[in-house]
């Protein structure tokens, strides 16, 4: 496990001003002196994996403050520093997605297959699991590429390839952190969009295993707001909130919930709730993709019109 010491740390903080910023180092601070031997890896309180100090920096960024440019930067490093760690290579494809980017996204989504695979060896749980990743991510392309209809008998082969490597993972850790906030998010996903899945199972079971807390309880938020139910959803995003308050996509969801449950049920006040938060999510735009920025801007809009017609 490789370290995370501070002086290096605070020199990248100055290095790239864009993550320059008194919430950032103060998370940094406190992971390093709360448990240091953990740094480099963002899942497990115990027996961490090796997980690079870039590739751990460029997930925080992303997930806990919401800073896609810090994630970047990040990124470019743990490619070339930590090469081998397929986790890196399964963010820019993220983010190659959210970008809109399908020449990157298929680069990176064949570059996560390839480092899974080869960590098998090594860390066979790891390995395992980003091997399923990377045939999922190869799904997303076939389906960006082709299409729901054309695509769909291709990504369906590839979706049977990434259970079939994350049973593989799961037998050697059924209790994995990591391994359990991946499938628990695929299995949210399938769960809120098809009648045959049990959308309180894929909750319980992403609670009770999955780790980090923040992005537990984003997902099941997530999955309330999509199941129209809001007062769940209110809860488990106010709980990701506690924890991840610098990240403008927590303000993001949770005016999206507001809103929704404005429009239920009616109320002036929860729409007002709901562009508050907007507007929180868009104090940091410089920091979110445009394509997202655009989205939240559009709702918010609508919102306001909604207001005005309550």
């Amino acid at each position: 496990m490789s370290k995370l010491f501070l002086i290096p740390q605070l020199t990248m903080l100055f290095r790239f001003p864009v993550v320059c910023n008194v919430a950032l180092a103060t998370s940094i601070i406190l992971n390093l002196c709360v448990n240091p031997s953990l740094a480099g890896d963002p899942f497990r309180r115990s027996e961490p994996h090796k997980i690079g100090d870039r590739t751990e920096a460029a997930f925080k960024a992303i997930f806990q403050q919401g800073n896609y440019p810090a994630a970047e930067e990040y990124l470019q490093k743990a490619i070339s520093d930590e090469a081998n760690e397929p986790l890196a290579y399964a963010l820019k494809a993220s983010l190659a997605y959210n970008n809109q980017d399908l020449v990157s996204l298929e680069k990176y989504s064949k570059k996560t297959l390839e480092a899974g695979q080869k960590l098998i060896a090594s860390d066979p749980l790891r390995g395992n699991l980003y091997t399923g990743v990377g045939n999922f991510l190869e799904g997303a392309v076939i389906l960006t590429r082709k299409g729901n209809v054309n695509g769909v008998s291709q990504a369906l082969s590839r979706l049977t390839r990434v259970y079939e490597y994350l049973d593989k993972a799961e037998a050697i850790d059924a209790n994995d952190p990591e391994l359990n906030l991946i499938k628990g998010y695929m299995n949210l996903m399938l769960a809120v969009n098809l009648p045959f899945i049990s959308p309180d199972q894929a909750i319980e079971e992403l609670e009770q295993n999955a780790a980090p807390g923040y992005l537990v309880d984003r997902g099941i938020a997530l999955a309330y707001r999509d199941l129209k139910k809001y007062p769940q959803a209110l809860d488990y995003v106010n709980r990701a909130l506690k924890t991840t308050a610098d990240n403008p996509e927590i303000y993001y969801l949770k005016a999206q919930i507001l809103h929704e449950k404005g429009k239920k049920e009616k109320s002036q006040n929860l729409v007002k709730d709901a562009i508050a938060n907007f507007d929180k999510a868009l104090a940091k735009k410089s920091q979110l993709p445009a394509s997202l920025v655009k989205q939240i801007e559009y709702e918010r809009n609508q919102a306001k019109q909604r207001l005005n017609n309550l």
